[in-house]
């Protein structure tokens, strides 16, 4: 492999600094070309490719921040849409880039906008990273007693089981027996998630439909991170809008699994409602609830899915591969123990997201009024307070 090797004149000219605005010079997607990031931290000198457009704002007339929120916002993605050329694909060019005329209010009035915007991103990056944080342990807890049954094998090693009071560590046994797949905790047995959960088990007729549905399409939904549902009267759903779905339901797309299109319903408003294209779990009992999602939603579990998955364009598997997932069967107690751990970490979850979403929405109701200096530097901070509380 050669190392490239540039002149000083190339490094000044394709160098990059601290602040300096980013734009992706073309894209497949018209809604990609024009795309704006900024620069915030740099530990090393760093250069950009022909595919980037590089712009690098007069610090004392224009907030580098202020800009990129300017260009995120519908005011400057419209900006962006007459300078947006078509060819094979959509792109933009400098020239072009660099003959926009953007409304600029003061400096200071700029650092403020910027500065509250970016409390509010801090504000969602915190809670998307409590919640990955979350999902973890949950995860962590669910592989630890029944994939690699650290409890068991404490007691059957003498040890008491790590991080677990005696009366939690009672309820577990003290060795293991042979299955058909290998030892598990005696007591315990093989099965799968059949089990615990009906699969499919409420769907929409035009008898016992509501007037308004909530929908959840395969698309809204990435590894238990939700798009707010689509509001549709019945009659004008998408046909696919036929699974009724509740509290405690496990989703898991069936269409390319390997996407991870996959979530648990852990509030509900009237009428939600998921495509039929998600195989829906719901547990018979509340407390197999938390282990249902946990147990589909494994790596190597979505890992086996896809590599079912069969159909050409579209691959896809049956909803009752997605049943028949294999897992031990605990006890009913060690269940029930179960539940009380990760449940509580799933609810804390959807409560997260609930709250970035509503953040979200208050960042783009505001963004348009802070860019066209329609708020005022008072009401904005009238606003940093709410949004801090």
């Amino acid at each position: 492999m050669k190392r490239l090797v540039l002149s000083e004149s190339e490094i000044r000219k394709s160098s990059l600094r601290q602040g300096d605005l980013l734009f992706a010079r073309r894209s497949l997607v018209a809604e990609g070309a024009g795309r704006c990031s900024v620069v915030k931290q740099l530990s090393e000198p760093t250069t950009f490719e022909s595919s980037i457009i590089r712009a690098r704002p007069d610090p004392r007339k224009a907030d580098s921040d202020y800009l990129y929120y300017y260009f995120a916002s519908p005011q400057g993605r419209e900006l962006m849409r007459t300078i947006l050329r078509q060819v094979a694909v959509s792109g933009i060019a400098g020239s072009d880039l660099a003959e926009l005329r953007i409304p600029l209010p003061p400096i200071v009035a700029q650092r403020a906008c910027s500065a509250f915007l970016a409390l509010l991103d801090d504000r969602l990056d915190l809670l998307r990273q409590t919640n990955a944080t979350l999902e973890s342990i949950a995860e962590a807890l669910f592989k630890s007693w029944f994939i690699d049954f650290d409890p068991v094998r404490a007691k059957a090693e003498g040890r008491e089981p790590e991080g677990m009071d005696a009366e939690t560590a009672a309820l577990f046994p003290e060795g293991f027996e042979e299955s058909e797949l290998g030892l598990i905790p005696r007591g315990w047995r093989w099965g799968s998630l059949s089990t615990f959960a009906d699969l499919n088990a409420r769907s929409w007729t035009a008898r016992r439909a509501p007037s308004e549905v909530a929908y959840i399409d395969l698309a809204g939904v990435k590894a238990n991170l939700f798009d707010p549902p689509q509001h549709y009267t019945f009659l004008e759903a998408p046909s696919r809008a036929r699974r009724e779905l509740r509290v405690g339901d496990t989703l898991v797309g069936t269409v390319r699994p390997g996407n991870r299109s996959f979530g648990f319903i852990a509030q509900a408003e009237q009428g939600l409602t998921g495509s039929t294209g998600f195989a829906v779990l719901s547990p018979r009992n509340p407390e197999a609830a938390a282990f249902t999602y946990l147990c589909a939603t494994r790596d190597a579990n979505i890992e086996r899915l896809a590599a079912l998955a069969d159909g050409g364009a579209y691959p896809a598997v049956r909803p009752d591969l997605v049943q028949q997932t294999e897992c031990v069967v605990p006890t009913a107690a060690v269940l029930a123990v179960f539940a009380s751990l990760a449940q509580p970490l799933l609810n804390a979850v959807a409560a997260n997201a609930a709250r970035a979403v509503s953040l979200g929405e208050v960042r783009d109701a505001l963004l348009p009024r802070l860019v066209s200096g329609r708020l005022r530097l008072a009401d904005m901070a009238e606003a940093h307070e709410a949004a801090a509380a």
